[in-house]
């Protein structure tokens, strides 16, 4: 895997926090970080490894906690974190499909990183070949979101793991809509595939999307340059604390609510005159073509309920995306839909 990563990181002599140089012992008087003495609830440093956090992650899904990375700004921090670990500014590049989640694109341009968009097939399917072939010598990262972003198919494991197999360098699968889906995780192949990321995160199913969480999947010897490249404190104390706590309450029965008022959301939908198309979904949102996208939209807002217009993006011309709400918030999303057609 040294390989793929950039030389300078290879030689990074991490930062060193008071606590990475504590060893163990019977401590009553902590004076080693410069902290306030006064307690407050949040007057110490909290733990730069997150240890309790990632062994609760660990049992939740099966990876070894030295396998886990976790990051703040949902997903983002780990996305960046990639572009740092792998990428050499101003020299490589990197692949994405299009249309798919814009912080690829961002990260990449903050990191003066060259992204290669490849659209999907018409369908929204995976244009592996196409992948492949836009690769070259300085290629290092292959980002594919399943269930995708704003088009809600997942892409079958098969195909993905067949690209990471042919493909020289690293493939991160971002899954943060991957609860809602019937097609199953990779989080099973992390250690198998040596070149393989997942990405999940915490904003979705968890329901914590103000908590800014996320977490990275992969072989030990990666994640341990993500833990040399990330800032010392990446993550408060609190929001730790609150965390563990979310996750002994856990989901309820979140997900198969939101499964279902999808499903029921895309009937309904479907049968609105000014809907051309509900596209199948994995996620916990739909992707609706509609006869005049700006009008709809601007008539949701008018009235109170806003969703994403995705008109722009490629391939998805005269769409909105609309998450899946409570089932009164999706009725009342239906009504304003019906109403808008017979204006």
């Amino acid at each position: 895997m040294k390989r793929y990563i950039r030389k300078n990181i290879l030689e990074l002599e991490p930062y060193s926090t008071a606590r990475d140089e504590f060893q163990g012992g019977d401590i009553s008087v902590w004076l080693d970080a410069n902290e306030s003495p006064y307690p407050n609830g949040v007057n110490r440093y909290p733990d730069p490894h997150q240890k309790r956090l990632k062994e609760r992650v660990s049992q939740l899904t099966g990876v070894a906690p030295e396998s886990i990375f976790i990051g703040g700004a949902g997903s983002d921090e780990a996305i960046d974190v990639i572009f740092r670990v792998f990428c050499t500014p101003g020299k490589d590049n990197v692949i994405a499909i299009a249309p798919s989640y814009g912080v690829y694109k961002v990260a990449a341009a903050v990191n003066d990183i060259e992204i290669r968009e490849v659209l999907l097939n018409e369908d929204y399917s995976l244009p592996a070949e196409r992948l492949l072939a836009a690769a070259d010598e300085n290629t290092k990262v292959m980002w594919i979101c399943s269930p995708n972003n704003p088009t809600g198919n997942a892409f079958p494991k098969e195909e993905i793991l067949s690209l990471a197999a042919k493909f020289d360098g690293i493939v991160v699968v971002d899954e943060a809509y991957a609860d809602f889906s019937e097609k199953g995780s990779l989080l099973s192949e992390i250690g198998k595939v040596k070149n393989l990321i997942v990405l999940r995160t915490f904003s979705k199913a968890w329901g914590m999307a103000g908590l800014r969480a996320g977490m990275a999947f992969s072989l030990p010897e990666i994640n341990e340059y993500f833990g040399r490249v990330k800032y010392p404190y990446n993550m408060s104390s609190m929001i730790q604390e609150e965390l563990m706590r979310r996750i002994e309450e856990g989901t309820s029965d979140h997900i198969p609510e939101i499964v279902s008022e999808r499903n029921r959301m895309a009937k309904a939908l479907e049968k609105a005159g000014c809907v051309g198309r509900v596209y199948p979904s994995d996620a916990n949102f739909l992707l609706v073509k509609v006869k005049d996208a700006d009008a709809l939209y601007g008539y949701l807002i008018k009235n109170g309920v806003i969703v994403r217009n995705r008109s722009r993006m490629p391939l998805c011309s005269e769409t909105l995306r609309i998450t899946i709400g409570t089932p009164s918030e999706n009725d009342r999303t239906i009504s304003l839909i019906n109403e808008f057609n017979n204006l």
